[in-house]
Formats: structure tokens, sequence, C-alpha cells
């Protein structure tokens, strides 16, 4: 029997701290050698400036593979642009045991990812968020950072401003427990000029602010590009911080194309990556050295995270009899 869940069941079930707490488990499995990672398949369509990422995965007795689709020009068809799915399976009998929506967990994977990262690596006290692309991804970045630091300001900037203000008014309406101080900013450097913590959150193939903007003691989760040809960051911007942390050294080589820009500069190289987040969360590495240090965290996205948070939701869904079961 297979448990079917929409993203609605979904989104009454899992939260952020729940997918939080389970991708820094699997982050510290996957350090002690006990998930399994193929590399994943990404097939493109120029035609629409699109790709479908098919992500494989497995545990000790749970695999995933999860199946998502971006398409940035659906919003002109009244379609979301990231649409996924992930089917579980029990390696132990291999019954498929749940397929569930994946669009709203790719989104909150990676905003506790982000979570984790800047728990380490952000200052403790850092208060004012930069948010520079304000699409759906941004939903769940936001909420990561109201998790793991005490955010009173939010400096919001998109290409579009109006689609700007329409986030501000669904951070209001999302968390009506912050009582902070929104900003929409004309200017990309003028927010992350205000900022302790930047997220971009763009599939941008141009640096999205200048280097120049950035302040002493910033920390940084760049996670909208993914493809060797975007560039949310300047190769200065590679170069000017003081530590780099990734998801996987190997994702990045290949996908993260502000990291292999900046390499191909020959001013730098993916050998002064100076950890991967795992690393932070077992302790292998250090978190934050000093108060005036420049972090970056880049991520491209890890199969691994999707298991994580496919279990969590399956274990929660038939705890409380959610979702729809089916017999295939």
């Amino acid at each position: 029997m297979m448990i079917i869940l929409s993203e609605k069941e979904i989104q009454s079930l899992y939260m952020m701290e729940d997918a939080i707490l389970d991708v820094e488990a699997i982050l510290s499995e996957e350090r002690n050698g006990n998930i399994q990672i193929p590399e994943r398949t990404v097939l493109n369509f120029s035609e629409h400036d699109a790709s479908v990422l098919y992500m494989p995965s497995a545990a000790t007795k749970m695999a995933a593979v999860k199946v998502v689709s971006i398409f940035p020009h659906n919003p002109e068809r009244q379609r979301p642009t990231t649409q996924g799915v992930i089917v579980v399976t029990d390696t132990e009998t291999g019954e498929h045991l749940a397929m569930m929506n994946a669009t709203y967990l790719t989104r909150l994977r990676t905003g506790a990812v982000s979570a984790i990262a800047t728990k380490y690596l952000a200052r403790h006290d850092a208060s004012r968020l930069a948010v520079i692309g304000t699409g759906a991804m941004a939903q769940e970045q936001v909420a990561a950072m109201l998790a793991v630091r005490p955010i009173t300001e939010m400096f919001l900037y998109n290409r579009t401003k109006e689609k700007a203000e329409q986030f501000a008014a669904y951070i209001r309406e999302a968390h009506p427990e912050w009582q902070g101080t929104i900003h929409v900013m004309d200017n990309a450097d003028e927010a992350v000029r205000q900022a302790h913590i930047v997220i971009c959150s763009t599939r941008s193939t141009t640096p999205v602010f200048s280097v120049t903007a950035l302040q002493p003691g910033t920390h940084i989760n760049a996670i909208g590009s993914y493809l060797p040809h975007m560039q949310e960051l300047d190769v200065e911007m590679i170069i000017r911080a003081d530590r780099i942390v990734v998801d996987t050294k190997e994702g990045v080589k290949h996908e993260a194309g502000e990291l292999i820009q900046a390499e191909n500069t020959g001013r730098w190289s993916f050998e002064q990556i100076d950890a991967e987040v795992g690393e932070l969360v077992t302790g292998e590495k250090s978190g934050r050295q000093y108060e005036k240090e420049i972090t970056l965290f880049k991520c491209v996205g890890v199969a691994s995270f999707d298991l994580a948070v496919a279990m969590g939701v399956y274990k929660k869904a038939v705890e409380n009899g959610k979702g729809m079961t089916i017999s295939l």
C-alpha cells in the first residue's frame, strides 16, 4: 500500500523546525558514510529556459527519488515555476511506501540547510536580513532565518518592485507573530549594505549586487543559481569571502556557476572551499571564527536533503493517519 500526500497535507504536518532537525541529522549520517547519493541527472529544455532534475538517494531503511521541474516562464501560464514529486521506497522489502508533492518540500529543505549554515556561520546577534529575489523559494528562506536568528528588520529587493511588495504582504500573513520592520528597496546594493545576513534566491546569470555593498561580518546564503551559466555573485565576491562553505564540493564543481566562473579566471580555486556544511554539523570544521568575517554558503541542492524531509513527512503521516492510501 502506498500513501499519497498533497502539498496541503504536508504543510499541515511538517514545519521548518522539523526540517531543520531532520536535515541536520542526515548531514551527520552522511559524514559517517551511511547515505548513498548518486549523481543527479539534469535534463535541459533550452527552448523554455527550463530543466527537469532526477535526484536519488538512500539511507539504511529508506530510499527516495525526487523529480523536480523548473520552468521559469510558467507564471505567464498561471502555473508554478517549480513542481516536484518524491517517491519513498522501503529498502528492506522494496515496497514503495509513499508518493508526495515535493514543491513545498524542495523550498523547505533548501531553507532548512540555509538555516543550518546560518546557525554556524552568521553572527549570533545578526538581526538585519536582506532578501534579493522574492520568488517562491525565498518564502522558506525567510522562515529559516527567523528560526535561527533574532531578525528585526528585512530589506527586500526584486527586479519587479511590485513582487517585493507582494512578498512583504506574504511575510506579514505567514508570520503574524513576527513584529519586525520590512523595507522594500529600489536597489539591491542598498539592501545588502544594511544587512547582517543576505539571501540570494534568483536565477540570475549576472551578479545581483556589487561587492562594494558588502559589509564586514556579513553572512551570505546563495541558493538560487544551480547551473554553470548562472551567476548570482560577482567573482570579486568569491575572492573577497573569508570562508566559503558548500552543501557538497562535488555538486558545486559541476553546478555552481559563480564558483565555476571564479575558478576559470585563475584567481580562485575550488581548493579554497573551507568546508561542506556537514563538517560544521559534526564539528570537523568550526563555525564563525571572528566578528568581521565574511562568510558564504553556496547550495546547489543534494538529494539527501529531500530524503531527510521525505522520511520525516512519511513518519508523521503514518503517526497521524494522513494521506490517501492506494494499492498499485
